[in-house]
C-alpha cells in the first residue's frame, strides 16, 4: 500500500493506492486531511504524529510519497511545510520518497489513460499523482 501525501500549507492531503500502475485501487477513508495550526504546539505536533502513525498503521501503508517543496522563489514552501516535511521524516517508520513537480507533470501525460481513480479534487488529485508514482 501507498500513500501519497500533497503538502500545502500547514495541511497534509493524504490519498492511498493498493496494486499495479496498471491496475491499481483507491482506498477510499473518511481521513484525508491533517492539518496543524499556524502557530503550531507541540502537543498539535503530538496529534499530528499520532495521527499519521494510525493511519499509516491502519492502512499497512509500506511506502510514502512527498510532493518535493520549494526552497527558493515564487511559491517556495512556507514555515509549515517545512515543519510538516521534518516531522515526517523524523517519525514515519516506512521508507518516505520526495518527487518533484516537473516529475509529476510528465508521468501525469504519459499514464494518464491508467489513472482511472483519480480524485477530482486538486490536491487529492496530486496526493493521487504522488501515490501512483510509487506503483510499479
Amino acid at each position: 500500500m501507498i500513500a501519497g501525501l500533497f503538502l500545502k500549507g500547514n495541511e497534509v492531503r493524504i490519498v492511498s493506492l493498493n496494486g499495479t500502475r496498471d491496475q491499481h485501487e483507491l482506498v477510499a477513508d473518511k481521513l484525508n486531511k491533517i492539518a496543524i495550526p499556524k502557530a503550531p504546539t507541540q502537543a498539535d505536533i503530538a496529534i499530528f504524529c499520532e495521527t499519521l502513525l494510525a493511519y499509516c498503521e491502519r492502512h499497512a501503508i509500506e511506502q510514502i510519497v512527498v510532493n518535493r517543496r520549494a526552497t527558493t522563489g515564487q511559491g517556495a514552501g512556507g514555515a509549515g511545510t517545512f515543519i510538516l516535511e521534518g516531522v515526517m521524516l523524523a517519525v514515519v517508520k516506512v521508507p518516505l520518497s520526495f518527487v518533484h513537480p516537473a516529475t509529476l507533470r510528465a508521468s501525469d501525460k504519459k499514464y494518464s489513460d491508467l489513472k482511472l481513480a483519480k480524485p477530482t479534487t486538486v490536491d487529492l488529485g496530486k496526493a493521487y499523482d504522488l501515490a501512483f508514482e510509487a506503483l510499479t
